[in-house]
């Protein structure tokens, strides 16, 4: 038995199908039981089953920044004056509505919030700092890291034994 979900069971056809829907969820349900080697009724049902226990979140279709005008990438760490739950929670909510923010993480030690943030431009950062960050009284400090150059982006998690 594979160890790398412990508590759903997966076999390596289940760990097949979701590596290649990770490298292309817009294959065809027939183009995936064949690059699975599996029937298509079968494909059908295990990515089925796939969704409905939670392992597949979503399908999406990933867009080039530069292209459409958000080139600025940020990394910022965030750090709260009061760290109670209500806080941390009032902060999150915060965050999560703006679509500027990609990605919100809550971490320990150091900062309170890691975000990942993508806007057209400085001018829009600082827009962005404005509301939700200098007009918040709880935010004690604000550490921004710009991206010069995007090496690598890939969400695709290591499956083992997928190939």
């Amino acid at each position: 038995m594979n160890t790398f979900v412990t508590s759903i069971a997966l076999d390596t056809t289940d760990l097949r199908v979701l590596d290649l829907l990770q490298r292309d969820a817009s294959l065809s349900n027939q183009a995936l039981a064949e690059l699975a080697h599996v029937s298509p009724a079968t494909c059908l049902r295990r990515v089925k089953r796939l969704v409905e226990i939670g392992i597949i979140e979503r399908r999406v279709a990933i867009l080039s920044p530069d292209k459409l005008g958000a080139g600025l990438s940020a990394i910022v760490e965030i750090t709260l004056d009061r760290q109670g739950a209500e806080h941390l929670a009032a902060f999150e909510h915060k965050l999560l509505a703006e679509a500027a923010v990609q990605q919100c993480y809550r971490v320990s030690p150091g900062p309170d919030f890691v975000l990942i943030l993508q806007v057209p431009d400085m001018p829009a950062y600082h827009a962005l700092v404005l509301r939700l960050f200098t007009q918040d009284a709880n935010v004690r400090n604000v550490k921004t890291f710009f991206s010069v150059l995007r090496s690598k982006f890939e969400p695709r998690l290591a499956l083992p034994g997928a190939a």
